[in-house]
Formats: C-alpha cells, sequence, structure tokens
C-alpha cells in the first residue's frame, strides 16, 4: 500500500497518536492544524504558540474531554448497576460489587494472598469481550493481591469449582484510566470466572 517504509512508520504514528487521543475522550481536532504543527516542527519553521501555550492549550483539552468522558462512561455503568441489582440472582458486596452464580459447590476460598487457576471471559456493557481464557485454549494462574480490586474481592467468594458472573464498576476495576486500547476509562466490566483451583 505504501511505497517505503518510512510511509508504513508515518502512518502507522499517525494512528497511534489518533487512537490514544481518541481513548482520551477527544474527537473534534483540527487534523490540518495537527499536520501543519508537525510539518512546522520538523521543518524548524517558526511556531505559532510558545511553549507554555502549548501545554495549557493541551491540559485545557484533555481535562475537557476527560470529564466529558467520565461523565458519558459512568452515567451508562451507573444506569446499568442501578438496573441490573434487581434482577433476580444478583448479590451486591458492600463496596459495590455485583455478582451471581452461575455454578455453585463446596469447597475451600481463596485468601487475598493465594494463588490461584481460573478461567474467565471479560466483556465491556455493549458485549465486546476483551479477553477470554477460553479463546486461548488455557486457564490462568496468578497471585489473588495482584489483580484488578473486584477480582480479588469477588474471587474470595468462590469455592473452588463453581462459576460466578462478577459486574464491577469502573472504582473495583481499572479506574479512570482503563486498560490498553480494549478498555476505555470508566468501564463497567462484567467477567464470568470459574475458579478451578487454589495453589500451584
Amino acid at each position: 500500500m505504501f511505497e517505503s517504509k518510512i510511509d508504513s512508520a508515518s502512518y502507522a504514528f499517525g494512528l497511534s497518536m489518533a487512537r490514544d487521543l481518541k481513548k482520551r475522550g477527544l474527537k473534534n481536532l483540527n487534523g490540518e492544524l495537527v499536520s501543519q504543527a508537525i510539518e512546522d516542527f520538523f521543518s524548524d519553521k517558526p511556531l505559532q504558540i510558545t511553549e507554555d501555550q502549548e501545554y495549557k492549550a493541551i491540559s485545557e483539552v484533555l481535562t475537557a474531554a476527560a470529564e466529558e468522558l467520565k461523565n458519558e462512561q459512568s452515567a451508562a455503568g451507573d444506569k446499568f448497576l442501578a438496573e441490573n441489582k434487581n434482577k433476580a440472582g444478583i448479590h451486591i458486596t458492600s463496596s459495590g460489587l455485583q455478582y451471581e452464580i452461575i455454578r455453585d459447590t463446596e469447597g475451600p476460598k481463596p485468601q487475598s494472598t493465594d494463588s490461584v487457576t481460573v478461567n474467565y471471559k471479560g466483556a465491556l456493557l455493549d458485549g465486546k469481550v476483551f479477553d477470554s481464557s477460553y479463546d486461548r485454549g488455557e486457564p490462568i494462574s496468578f497471585q489473588l493481591n495482584r489483580v484488578i480490586q473486584g477480582w480479588q474481592e469477588g474471587l474470595q467468594l468462590m469455592p473452588v469449582g463453581s462459576h460466578y458472573r462478577f459486574y464491577i464498576p469502573y472504582e473495583l476495576g481499572y479506574g479512570e484510566r482503563g486498560a490498553g486500547n480494549d478498555i476505555p476509562p470508566f468501564s463497567v466490566l462484567i467477567f464470568d470466572v470459574e475458579l478451578l483451583k487454589i495453589g500451584g
């Protein structure tokens, strides 16, 4: 598609920058001025704003975008959780974690310092699956106190062999930052988790 590696890399840098800006909630930057600023800088042309003005402009726009994104995402999450908590079979902890028991068992439950082995699937409110050990064909093992708070709390409720579904508020998940390109900031997360084993 492109004539050289530099052309490919140039387009890739643009995509990377756009992806990051979109994740931060920026939707309407002037693309022509973005291109002009890059051209001016690399060509050593006089810049149209000072460094202080640069930082101020970026800070103001990012702050406003973050607030708008928070309002949009948290409103959707709050609405979902408020409706979900009234459904049959939904349990709620004092922290706000919601869960339902898909398959119950009797057996030991992990402590916060234990390592566990689980199968899981994680999805957003729109149903998009962002991670799944089922798709990879193998479970995952980890130390419980090294994962998000919603998992730490939820897995300690589970006997070995059980299958729970967790509805995790953003405060107990990836918070205001999100995670990678697949989990936006302020996202409610839905996890199906099967606890297979406690310990190594």
